[in-house]
């Protein structure tokens, strides 16, 4: 969870703690600690901005990416059983819909 939610910050701009804390809708000590062991396990790893040395910078290692690929094609793995026997059209327009309702629920700031 916090390896997505670390990948998905830095798409917007610099995955800090705090910002990814509050992707992930906790405190920033609740991150930090998930941080920490994601940065322990090496799915994660912790910086100095290039811009502030005092900020520091969640980044996804090699290794957090790989993580996310097999948790991603674990999930289209699921959503296609869990459809199975649906149209191509009416998957399609579930997952239209599903995503809409994930850009709603995060907006960009």
């Amino acid at each position: 969870m916090v390896t997505e939610a670390a990948y998905a910050v830095s798409r917007r701009g610099a995955a800090t703690i705090n910002a990814v804390a509050h992707e992930i809708g906790i405190d920033q000590s609740g991150a930090s600690r998930l941080v920490k062991d994601a940065t322990s396990a090496g799915y994660l790893d912790l910086r100095a901005a290039d811009s502030d040395a005092r900020r520091r910078e969640v980044l996804v290692t090699d290794a957090g990416l790989e993580l996310l690929d097999q948790a991603h094609a674990w999930q289209e793995e699921m959503f296609t059983r869990l459809t199975e026997g649906w149209s191509e059209r009416r998957r399609t327009e579930f997952h239209r819909a599903m995503v809409s309702l994930l850009e709603r629920s995060n907006p960009s700031d």
